[in-house]
């Protein structure tokens, strides 16, 4: 299943949507279009594209980010009735964009393919990025990454690098 599926699946598109007052439709069309930029820039961090030495190969600080800002709490975050606390999406944007400027012209290019209003986009790129990590992050726990959300160390990294690898594989295979 592609993450894009496993979001309509979730209820993810639909809170979303909600939250940002716009139409399910239109949120469905705007997560499609902004997860290939998330999950190639989670690939990049993945594979040690950046700048910053890491001794997890990339993974350190992308799991960092994931795993530091609640985990697989952060897809739950998103299905809350309460507003995201975004915080935890701009986190893991800030790792695997490096910059702010990034984000603003991943939602700008994506508002002129999509006609989706650019400020709309950029409140969701947070959402979807805690969305992906909470995925990935529940799924890591689900394959031995720690009980209780506590997946530490190579351990938490190798989990996070084998789903992401899967999910990377499937966004790429569509």
């Amino acid at each position: 299943m592609s993450l894009a599926q496993m979001l309509q699946q979730s209820g993810v598109i639909e809170s979303m949507a909600g939250e940002l007052g716009i139409d399910p439709q239109t949120a469905k069309i705007g997560a499609g279009a902004l997860l290939p930029a998330i999950v190639a820039g989670m690939g990049r961090s993945a594979t040690g594209g950046s700048s910053t030495p890491d001794p997890l190969g990339g993974l350190g600080g992308l799991a960092g980010a994931i795993l530091g800002g609640g985990g697989g709490g952060m897809l739950d975050a998103v299905l809350g009735q309460s507003p995201t606390p975004t915080q935890q999406g701009n986190d893991i944007l800030g790792t695997i964009f490096g910059s702010k400027d990034v984000s603003r012209g991943v939602a700008g290019e994506v508002a002129a393919m999509t006609g989706i209003d650019e400020s709309v986009l950029k409140k969701m790129l947070p959402i979807l990025a805690m969305a992906a990590a909470g995925y990935m992050a529940k799924n890591a726990q689900g394959s031995g990454g720690g009980a209780g959300g506590s997946a530490g160390g190579s351990a938490g990294g190798g989990a996070l690098g084998g789903i992401l690898g899967s999910i990377v594989t499937g966004m790429i295979s569509r």
